[in-house]
């Protein structure tokens, strides 16, 4: 039942990333913008040159808040990555019940199984 639960997660999780995929693109792009943006504002001497980076600098951040809703993207990613954390670390392993009394057979079955493990 829970791989279930974890499938079905999973699935809702993919076609959310599937489709936020193409902001989660122009969202980078434009981050990656903005840094080079800033760098060629700081670089420049003249008061037009800084002036017009501030002008292009001001047109990319409206391209990136305008995809902020790409981080919803983000979001289904991290939880993907859960998801297959989680899907990982269930395994069929047999259960092994310890019991407080000591008789020889059940002592004799316990260190059977810590053996086996």
């Amino acid at each position: 039942m829970t791989k279930f639960v974890l499938f079905i997660g999973g699935l809702i999780a993919f076609f959310v990333l599937l489709a936020n995929l193409g902001p989660m693109v122009i969202f980078g792009l434009s981050i990656w913008l903005l840094y080079i943006v800033f760098k060629k504002f700081m670089k420049a001497d003249a008061v037009a040159g800084k002036i017009g980076w501030a002008i292009v600098g001001m047109l990319v951040l409206s391209v990136t808040l305008s995809n902020i809703y790409a981080l919803i993207g983000v979001a289904a990613i991290y939880m993907l990555y859960l998801i297959y954390k989680n899907w990982k670390g269930i395994e069929d392993s047999p259960v092994i019940y310890e019991m407080k009394d000591e008789d020889p057979f059940t002592n004799f079955e316990k260190e059977w199984a810590d053996l086996n493990r």
